[in-house]
């Protein structure tokens, strides 16, 4: 079940980044919160994680604030500061613009004393966690952001019969080569819900891996996750390769993001009676590191690090290395420059809420 794709329409960065702000000013989000929100969910599209970019907004977005499970005019609050970090609660603000407001506050901090750590509770879906970490790494800092996904449940524990998790992304960014930060940003399970969800929009099938039915055998129709006949994989695949240590991770992330901040937990009570959940309460670590105030070398040291990487030789005589986040770099830049390849039926939705289709680029 694989449908060839018709070629995308080039939308330029500045129209798809207002259609976006105009949606959440128009929901009641203020505008320069609206502007950081549309970066962070275009960074997706400019990076090349479609499943987390505009894709999502019908899917994702809009629909919480239709069901008030986003508050636009949330302020976020601190109840906990001990200087170099914080405890904040979100109050159910856009967590697009929330998570990057709180790296914000987490490299002020790191300004003052080598280190900022902003746990939140009280958050919505933050997008790509990459866009909030890469903020520290804007800064010359390292940066680690880690979610949960609330009271969400869609993965189970290896060799378990009930989920217990969320996807649990995590991301890790610091300064590296110029204008190409290392960027690692990762669910914990094999793929992110949309990464399913996109395909399944396509008509197209997963691999083997992916998902898997009750059995834990591999199902590659993407529309048995939404109707609940597969879950999602952890990292490591089965339990004798490895699945261990992406179920291990995704608890790590739930220790840092909601068992420190108080947010909606995965495995709660609930989870044993088979409550699937959904991301609400969603909790987030936010940390920043100035690796300057710690060695004065650092950067120097950062691009010695990985230009190494980069002058590895490859396995063959086509293929080139690169470290996380080199990729996305070029592409960004590529396609800030010659327009966002949007697919057909996604543009049309855009074009629906008012994107200006005379301007749009075929190609």
């Amino acid at each position: 079940m694989s449908n060839p794709q018709p070629d995308p329409v080039h939308v330029p960065y500045d129209q798809l980044h207002h259609l976006i702000s105009g949606q959440f000013t128009r929901r009641g989000v203020p505008t320069e919160r609206a502007r950081l929100a549309a970066s962070a969910l275009c960074h997706g599209d400019l990076c090349g994680f479609e499943s987390h970019g505009a894709f999502n907004l019908t899917r994702l977005y809009l629909p919480l604030f239709d069901s008030a499970r986003v508050d636009p005019g949330a302020e976020p609050v601190t109840r906990t500061d001990l200087g170099a970090c914080a405890t904040v609660d979100a109050g159910r603000a856009l967590g697009l613009w929330a998570a990057a407001e709180a790296m914000d506050h987490a490299i002020e901090r790191a300004g003052t004393h080598g280190l900022g750590l902003v746990s939140v509770r009280g958050g919505t879906h933050l997008g790509c966690a990459g866009f909030h970490a890469a903020r520290a790494a804007e800064a010359g800092m390292i940066g680690v952001v880690a979610s949960n996904c609330g009271g969400q449940r869609i993965a189970r524990p290896p060799r378990g019969a009930l989920a217990m998790l969320g996807t649990n992304p995590l991301a890790v960014a610091a300064p590296a080569l110029p204008e190409h930060p290392f960027v690692l940003d990762m669910s914990t399970t094999v793929v992110p819900t949309g990464k399913v969800r996109l395909a399944a929009s396509d008509g197209a099938s997963v691999p083997d891996g992916w998902i898997a039915d009750d059995t834990d055998r591999p199902v590659t129709d993407p529309h048995a996750f939404d109707g609940g006949t597969a879950h999602l994989r952890w990292l490591g695949g089965d339990p004798e390769t490895g699945s261990h240590k992406g179920f291990g991770l995704g608890l790590t992330v739930e220790v840092l993001s909601a068992l420190l901040s108080g947010s909606g937990i995965g495995p709660a009570p609930e989870a044993l009676r088979g409550e699937a959940g959904r991301d609400d309460d969603i909790g987030y670590f936010v940390l920043a590191i100035d690796g300057q105030r710690l060695r004065p070398d650092f950067a120097e040291a950062a691009r010695a690090m990985f230009g190494a990487v980069l002058d590895c030789p490859p396995a063959t005589g086509d293929d080139v290395v690169r470290y996380p986040g080199w990729w996305e770099a070029e592409r960004s830049w590529q396609r800030r420059c010659e327009g966002v390849p949007i697919r057909p039926r996604l543009h049309r939705e855009l074009v629906e809420l008012g994107l200006r289709d005379a301007e749009a680029v075929a190609r």
